[in-house]
């Protein structure tokens, strides 16, 4: 599939067609055909960006499944959320019929945020609107950013780019960040489960998580040895572990621990502790958004990509040090 769309938007980018004075951009569409946790709040800063250079627009979104609806309930530029099943061979006339759907309304801007989805691209291709983004930049521009391969930050580039190249002004604040936008009442609630959990609230708290999809997943020896230098070596924080919904521990439920299936309520938790510290997951960026500083670890997949920014987030590459010798590494 890539193969097979690989060129298109290509020519969107060269023609390029000019705006005029009288244009406005009101009516959106961001394509990204996707349900994972991770992926999903890795669109918030696009959308973000999109409602601070364009402050009366309406934002609909294409996504699989149903957790985009819980996502960005608090986004209130996002107008229409248009949801694919996310089995599409079991349901695939609801699929076809759905994913059709974008030619039904005419759009002033269509975004496909992530250049190598092939679906996204089919349905910006699809969708009808004058300017499109198909998530492509020049080369002049990817060696004055060096970040740009970020999935957070490149859809954000892309769009700055293609505004100034059709004559439109864009944004002119700071990279957006994963954002959650917790309400006061969900961050007041947070703060009292996670006070509820702990002995000493005097203390601040480290949260870490220790799950994590295939090989992305570290062994319990490996959680086990870190938790114990952890302690050791942070004898004045309070550690707690969310779990994942599976309900396992990589440390065997050595700490106090959290569980919960409302992945908001699990951000207000971890927005109420100081730090927190897991692999490369939906809850990473979970814990990202929720404006927490989060330390990524990362053994398999490419930090440039996925990496946790803003609020003294940062990862650690762990392939070639030891569980403690990460320990030693960590800042906070």
């Amino acid at each position: 599939m890539n193969s097979l769309t690989k060129n298109i938007g290509k020519s969107y980018l060269k023609k390029a067609v000019k705006a005029s004075e009288d244009t406005k951009i009101e009516h959106i569409l961001i394509c990204r055909p996707n349900g994972r946790l991770g992926n999903l709040l890795l669109t918030t800063p696009i959308i973000q960006e999109l409602a601070d250079t364009f402050p009366e627009c309406k934002i609909d979104i294409i996504v699989k499944g149903g957790l985009a609806h819980t996502l960005y309930s608090n986004y209130p530029n996002v107008s229409k959320i248009i949801c694919l099943p996310k089995k599409p061979f079991k349901e695939l006339l609801t699929y076809i019929k759905t994913f059709l759907s974008v030619r039904h309304t005419r759009y002033d801007l269509v975004i496909n945020p992530v250049r190598d989805s092939s679906s996204g691209r089919i349905l910006a291709l699809l969708a009808k609107a004058k300017f499109k983004v198909f998530g492509l930049l020049e080369d002049e521009i990817t060696d004055k950013a060096e970040d740009h391969g970020h999935m957070a930050k490149n859809p954000v580039y892309c769009l700055r780019y293609y505004l100034e190249k059709i004559g439109l002004s864009s944004s002119n604040t700071a990279m957006p960040v994963l954002d959650l936008k917790l309400s006061n009442d969900e961050l007041s609630n947070g703060e009292h489960l996670l006070n509820s959990l702990i002995e000493d609230i005097s203390k601040k708290t480290i949260i870490i998580f220790t799950y994590a999809t295939g090989d992305k997943c570290y062994s319990k020896a490996w959680w086990i040895e870190f938790y114990t230098a952890l302690k050791t070596s942070y004898p004045k924080y309070n550690i707690v572990e969310v779990l994942p919904v599976e309900n396992v521990s990589q440390i065997s439920f050595a700490a106090t621990s959290f569980y919960s299936k409302d992945v908001r309520e699990i951000a207000s938790v971890i927005a109420a502790a100081h730090v927190f510290i897991g692999a490369d997951s939906g809850i990473m960026h979970l814990a990202s958004s929720a404006k927490t500083q989060t330390i990524g670890l990362f053994s398999v997949t490419r930090e440039i990509m996925y990496m946790p920014y803003g609020h003294g987030s940062y990862a650690l590459n762990t392939n070639n040090i030891t569980a403690s010798e990460c320990v030693n590494l960590l800042k906070f």
